[in-house]
């Protein structure tokens, strides 16, 4: 009788011990003597403040999911060994960042992989390991490029009505005035998110229309959905 006065776990319980679990999987090397207890003093306070933060992000996507998506159970979770894995490489990479919007895509990743019909695992794999890879202004060119005229929308940036014949540099330059004496950093993003398949964005000079066309290849869009918020939470 005593046993049945006990309360029992709720979805919250679930969510946070699933991310818990993943976190605690993975090693921290050992460093002996002194030096452990200087890495402790200054690491330790930002790593369980960056753990603390990333299992209530986690927890509260999952939570969410729960409550929007027919048929979605999170104890289906702890068997679901695709999911297991995205989560466990995401929180590597998430407790090795502090920028918010890497911080961002790996969650969504996640919670993305948690959904049914996601993506193959290999695939799954890949883009966290860009995620990883690139820095936020690969996935803010990524993004811009995809479709300029949307994310002058979504932005409240539109772009100048009267431009004529020009290239994506201008593009570029309105949207991230401070990109503008960065020539090279550009030039550089542009070449990455070639090499990594994501997008080809040409130089020269070209129509209004070129300009604002979408540069990013099939792989991009797939990359750019992967670490959006998913469906059911917009």
């Amino acid at each position: 009788m005593e046993l049945d006065k006990q309360p029992k776990p709720d979805i919250r319980d679930y969510a946070h011990a699933i991310v818990k679990g993943t976190i605690s999987s993975i090693p921290i090397p050992f460093v002996p003597g002194i030096a452990a207890e200087i890495f402790s003093i200054l690491f330790t306070p930002s790593l369980l403040k960056r753990q603390d933060e990333w299992m209530s992000s986690i927890a509260q996507g999952l939570i969410q999911l729960q409550e929007k998506v027919e048929g979605f159970n999170l104890e289906d979770l702890s068997s679901n060994e695709s999911f297991v894995t995205v989560t466990l490489q995401a929180t590597q990479h998430a407790l090795r960042n502090h920028q918010m919007e890497k911080l961002e895509a790996l969650r969504n990743a996640v919670l993305n992989s948690a959904l049914p019909n996601t993506l193959e695992d290999d695939i799954q794999l890949i883009f966290l390991g860009l995620v990883d890879t690139l820095t936020t202004w690969h996935l803010r060119i990524l993004k811009l490029f995809d479709d300029p005229t949307m994310w002058a929308k979504e932005n409240q940036r539109p772009f100048p009505k009267n431009w004529g014949m020009g290239g994506v540099s201008q593009v570029v330059n309105h949207a991230y005035p401070e990109l503008e004496r960065k020539g090279e950093l550009f030039q550089q993003i542009v070449r990455d998110l070639s090499t990594y398949g994501l997008a080809q964005i040409p130089s020269g000079m070209m129509t209004v229309s070129g300009m604002l066309s979408s540069r990013t290849s099939n792989f991009g869009k797939q990359f750019l959905h992967f670490i959006s918020t998913p469906k059911p939470l917009e």
